[in-house]
């Protein structure tokens, strides 16, 4: 009987220590250790970090490329390329309607709440300070009476940013200022609430969200950034069948 293939084994070996580069080189890049325009460390730099063959990272360096993440300029080295903006094929149509914001909400609510969850279990410490700072930036635009709504953006895509997984982040960034209710609708006007009482019960939510990811607890995370989104959508609601019962 004849021995079965001998290269099998190391040929799988390669590819899989070829992912295990990529992974952290992905890593890197999103973690912003290579930012956009860095250069890569050289192949010997990187075999001796990894620990692999040169082979192994000509193969991962391939797949990178192909991936559109890094770009390899002949004679100079390998650099980390923009990340991509191509379109997730979600479309918001534009309108002011209550019921766009109420449907806009729902969808805040499912995606937004594992959000949170995934944040507490894997944020960063810059990614804590970037949280921090989306909520004291609107704080400052409250204190001086400027419009928050990009600030509370930031907030909450900074709670996507910190769960590492950027497809979240290109939901909520491509969404955009949709996604805020008082950029759509005057909330706080339709709600029937004074806007400073409103803000600030929107702002104590914020904090509750932030201090459950601060101390990484993951179900506290979720119970509050559901808590905080089920609320916007039940002030709407009933601002809504309140101004049908107008014209009734």
């Amino acid at each position: 009987m004849s021995a079965p293939p001998t290269t099998a084994v190391p040929q799988r070996r390669a590819r899989n220590l070829a992912e295990f580069v990529v992974s952290r080189l992905t890593e890197q890049i999103e973690a912003s250790v290579l930012k956009p325009g860095d250069k890569l460390p050289t192949e010997s730099q990187l075999m001796e970090t990894m620990s692999v063959s040169r082979t192994v990272i000509r193969e991962a360096i391939s797949r990178l490329q192909a991936a559109k993440v890094i770009e390899t300029r002949h004679g100079i080295g390998s650099f980390v390329l923009e990340p991509s903006k191509q379109s997730i094929g979600l479309e918001v149509v534009p309108g002011t309607t209550l019921r766009d914001v109420l449907a806009i909400l729902e969808l805040r609510i499912s995606l937004e709440t594992e959000c949170a969850g995934l944040a507490a279990q894997r944020a960063k410490s810059a990614d804590i300070a970037r949280i921090r700072t989306a909520l004291d930036t609107i704080a400052a635009k409250r204190a001086n009476a400027s419009d928050s709504v990009e600030a509370d953006l930031d907030f909450h895509v900074a709670v996507a940013q910190a769960t590492g997984n950027r497809y979240f982040v290109d939901i909520l960034v491509q969404l955009g200022t949709a996604l805020i209710p008082r950029e759509r609708v005057d909330s706080a006007s339709i709600a029937r609430e004074d806007p400073s009482a409103y803000l600030s019960l929107v702002n104590r939510e914020h904090e509750s969200i932030f201090d459950a990811i601060a101390r990484r607890d993951a179900e506290s995370a979720r119970a509050a950034m559901r808590m905080h989104l089920s609320n916007s959508r039940e002030r709407l609601r009933r601002a809504n069948q309140h101004a049908a019962t107008q014209f009734d």
